[in-house]
């Protein structure tokens, strides 16, 4: 796919996205810029580069300052907060965007956030905006903060991905621009190298000293070193996410698995450290080669040095040395240096594609991907593959394995026409990743708690009820079952649908609540098996659904007690508290419910 393609084919998203709503009768026409928000972040989040994201507009002018804000995404310990910004102009062929644009733009975000760290901003907010609670939160939470990073999402293409980092009260905000070529760098795994040049001369007191592998004749040269911990946590903090913008997977968290044991060898065990972690994989475009102290071959610098694999690592390092003061002067940390020779471009990408694909491969990256062979995920996508939809030619398409929807459609499709006949019988819309699947269920198995963690936090959970007491062996859905998980999709995605466009802030959490509620309250008496053979829902549950959004809505804001929602609707507290309340009577003339009566 060529960034044009890949370009369009975002444009297409927004734009299906924006007449879907818009063809609900009643409701506004959302703001383009809050569609692309949406659609880039979830393409970020499905990367790995940011959390659960959360749109929400916000302008104003403050003195001489213009406050801007079009979404968000905090950690689930609230220790990391991503704040974007968009810039959208709906551009159906490549352009560029000036830095002076995104240079304001990032500026005017970070304003935003300034004026809630200072308590200004929630002075003079109404509590009504959909903005409130996130300025409230971040005015509370900032002193424990670890990571906090503004982005400028652009559908054009920018000159500049990085600016200067900013401080405020003492905390560093990194500036970052997310346009459309980073953005389809990320999702192809072809990834840019920025012209770093870092000398270990410099940073580390002296060359490396390594075994180097010259390697003549092949494509690269490559060496083997081991790298004083130190001298990574010095680049991670020069240098940031430059140096990683070749690992698609941002540092998210110390508190997952592994990072967290990174965190306690670097406090417990540093001269350990070495034995222990994988290391880091290295590429650069060139390498200068000096003796080391000891007389051995050493690496004085590197040219366009980019960490494709063990980002974690450095940037666990980083966070550790800083938040727990470790002493990390016994801390080696293996690495292996890829040195690209000159080839063609083209050739080059793809080389730097298949290192970063193959040395990533050797870690967990999802929970989700351990569960991508279980018999279960097998099934689901063999009858996927085999179960028609009611008109005789369309299909749901299950993505068991991450992006087999599009290798499918490239192995398949021989010309454009048989890549659109392919794309009709199974459109983007029926797409289901195992992860978004599982939240669908989740959501009808009434545990909207879970649905607000996310995919990959609510995966687990689900696969253990498919799997009840970690069983090797599942019971296998058959057609019937299969079509009526399918019916529960269609009522998640109906609602979500209808929900978005109806809330300004934590549509998501409102979406998994109104789906339980449903469940709860009606689940037994819905006929599944209508809504498959309608492949939809009817406009008196649609209504249905609209009023109970609305009830959700406002106890979800109540409840919170001034929480952010998005935290609050992680609990099952939340839920405990919606079981206890009392909800206005359903509409028994729902045609869902009247099939399932005759039928009785």
């Amino acid at each position: 796919m060529e960034l044009i393609e890949f370009l369009q084919q975002t444009q297409q998203e927004v734009r299906d996205e924006l007449a879907a709503r818009t063809a609900e009768a009643g409701e506004e026409t959302p703001f383009p810029e809050l569609v692309f928000t949406e659609v880039v972040t979830r393409h970020m989040a499905d990367a790995g580069m940011t959390f659960e994201p959360e749109i929400c507009r916000y302008m104003a002018r403050v003195g001489n300052s213009t406050l801007r804000l079009s979404g968000f995404a905090v950690s689930e310990e609230l220790d990391q907060l991503d704040l974007y910004v968009s810039l959208y102009e709906g551009c159906n062929e490549v352009m560029s965007i000036p830095d002076a644009e995104t240079t304001r733009a990032a500026g005017q975000c970070a304003k935003f956030l300034e004026e809630c760290v200072s308590g200004a901003l929630l002075r003079k907010m109404d509590q009504s905006h959909d903005a409130y609670r996130l300025v409230q939160t971040i005015e509370t939470a900032y002193p424990g903060l670890e990571q906090i990073r503004v982005y400028v999402l652009t559908d054009r293409k920018a000159k500049t991905g990085f600016f200067k980092a900013r401080e405020i009260q003492g905390k560093t905000i990194k500036l970052e621009v997310m346009d459309i070529q980073r953005l389809f760098n990320h999702l192809q795994s072809g990834k840019p190298r920025d012209e770093l040049v870092v000398n270990f001369a410099d940073d580390c007191g002296g060359p490396l000293p390594c075994v180097w592998v010259p390697n003549e004749g092949a494509e690269y040269a490559y060496a083997l070193t081991a790298i004083p911990g130190e001298a990574l946590r010095f680049l991670y903090e020069k240098y940031g996410s430059r140096i990683l913008e070749a690992n698609v997977r941002s540092f998210l968290s110390q508190t997952n698995k592994v990072n967290k044991g990174i965190r306690d060898t670097l406090r417990d065990q540093p001269e350990r450290f070495m034995a222990y972690n994988n290391g880091v994989v290295i590429v650069a475009d060139e390498a200068s080669l000096a003796r080391a102290a000891d007389g051995s071959p050493g690496i004085a610098w590197l040219k366009g040095m980019q960490v494709v694999n063990g980002g974690q690592t450095m940037a666990s390092i980083f966070f550790t040395r800083k938040k727990l003061a470790v002493d990390l002067s016994k801390v080696r940390v293996p690495a292996k240096i890829i040195v690209l020779r000159q080839t063609d471009e083209v050739t080059e990408d793809a080389l730097i594609a298949d290192i970063s694909r193959f040395a990533n491969s050797q870690s967990a990256v999802k929970a989700s991907d351990l569960f991508a062979n279980k018999p279960f995920q097998v099934e689901m996508e063999k009858l996927a593959m085999t179960t028609y939809c009611p008109d005789g030619t369309s299909r749901w398409y299950y993505e068991r394995a991450a992006g087999s929807y599009k290798v499918m459609l490239d192995r398949e499709a021989k010309t454009p026409t048989d890549r659109r006949r392919l794309q009709d019988s199974m459109p983007p819309a029926r797409k289901l990743t195992k992860t978004d699947f599982a939240k669908y269920l989740c959501a009808w198995m009434q545990r909207p708690d879970l649905v607000s963690l996310g995919g990959q936090k609510a995966f687990p959970a689900f696969m253990k009820t498919m799997t009840p007491d970690g069983a090797e062996a599942a019971t296998l859905p058959d057609v019937t079952q299969y079509k009526r998980m399918i019916a529960q999709v269609i009522i998640f995605k109906s609602a979500d649908r209808l929900i978005k466009p109806r809330f300004p802030a934590f549509k998501a959490n409102v979406t998994a609540y109104t789906v339980a509620l449903v469940s709860r309250l009606l689940g037994d008496r819905i006929s599944l098996d209508a809504i498959w053979e309608k492949q939809g829902i009817s406009p008196q549950l649609e209504n249905q659904i609209r009023v109970w959004s609305d009830e959700v809505n406002a106890l979800l804001q109540e409840s919170a007690r001034g929480r952010m929602i998005s935290e609050w609707a992680k609990k099952n507290e939340c839920w405990d508290i919606m079981l206890d309340h009392v909800w206005s009577v359903p509409d028994m003339k729902i045609p869902e419910l009247m099939t399932l009566r005759k039928a009785a």
